[in-house]
């Protein structure tokens, strides 16, 4: 019995020790992002404006969207997420970061300290983005003003504060392949980049397993509201009986072809691709056409 007792609690100690390995988090290569080039801040802007930085991190209420002091939250079934301060502030926001570190955070969704951050901030679509874009990204924010406002903790108890676990999750759901393959042309390999990148519109727009992880094969088929409230729409031709016309036309102004007009946080969105380039809307509305019925992605 001693013998069998001393092998199951070596067996624990192995397993236990391969799980902590697993759910290490996973930087980039030290020699990725290494040295900050200096990007374009013009087109770090168009990136920031396609991403929606501002439309999560501004304060709430607050009219000044370019102050990224933080603060807005975000029920889940997890928890509530609140957003941190991304300004260019040295202590409060990532102001003392290196382009490294902006890197580890949007593409593996690692902090500087080391730490996973929750998939509330969309790593799990910013994975896909051009270095290039990184970098005029990061060149683009450090111009922005900074705010001493303090990041607020998130309100997530246990057992999901212990974020070591979201490395297995990562292991599950962090995955940089492109969700629709094959865009044959230029624009639909834009929209591509714009719907499953830089806009991350599956976040909101794709229904999530028991475990929080988007369930691919029912890509953009609509899904509950984050905060139990209603029903974000799908997306799919066989749901939304838009033209490719209507769908730009509603990015730009934020009316439908029935003269109702959006709301909640996807004012926000319309927002952001309001000031983006046409080709930008009609390359948006092309893939949104182009989906299978259902969003089932075989």
């Amino acid at each position: 019995m001693r013998r069998l007792l001393g092998f199951l609690a070596l067996v624990a100690l192995l397993a236990t020790g391969a799980l902590w390995m697993i759910s290490a988090p996973d930087p980039l290569p030290m020699g990725e992002f290494a040295d900050d080039p200096g990007g374009d801040p013009a087109r770090g802007q168009t990136v920031f404006t396609a991403a929606g930085c501002a439309s999560c991190h501004h304060a709430p209420e607050s009219e000044d969207k370019l102050v990224l002091a933080g603060g807005q939250r975000f029920p889940s079934d997890f928890g509530t997420f609140i957003a941190p301060n991304i300004s260019s502030h040295p202590q409060q926001g990532i102001g003392a970061w290196s382009l490294h570190d902006f890197a580890n955070a949007l593409l593996r969704g690692v902090s500087p300290e080391g730490r996973h951050y929750y998939p509330a901030f969309p790593y799990t679509s910013y994975i896909r983005m051009e270095p290039q874009d990184v970098v005029d990204l990061w060149s683009f924010i450090r111009t922005l003003p900074a705010s001493d406002t303090p990041s607020q903790p998130h309100e997530v108890g246990f057992p999901f504060s212990l974020r070591r676990g979201l490395g297995l999750w990562k292991q599950l759901y962090l995955d940089p392949a492109w969700i629709v393959p094959g865009a044959e042309s230029d624009e639909m390999r834009r929209g591509r980049y714009l719907v499953e990148a830089l806009a991350h519109c599956g976040e909101c727009h794709t229904p999530r397993d028991a475990f929080g992880g988007l369930e691919r094969d029912a890509w953009l088929a609509g899904a509950p509201a984050p905060d139990g409230k209603g029903r974000i729409p799908a997306l799919t031709p066989d749901k939304l009986g838009w033209s490719a016309e209507d769908v730009a036309y509603y990015l730009e102004t934020g009316f439908t072809p029935d003269y109702d007009s959006a709301g909640g946080h996807m004012v926000e969105v319309i927002a952001n691709f309001a000031k983006l380039p046409p080709e930008d809307r009609a390359a948006v509305a092309a893939y949104v056409k182009a989906l299978p019925d259902g969003g089932a992605m075989n």
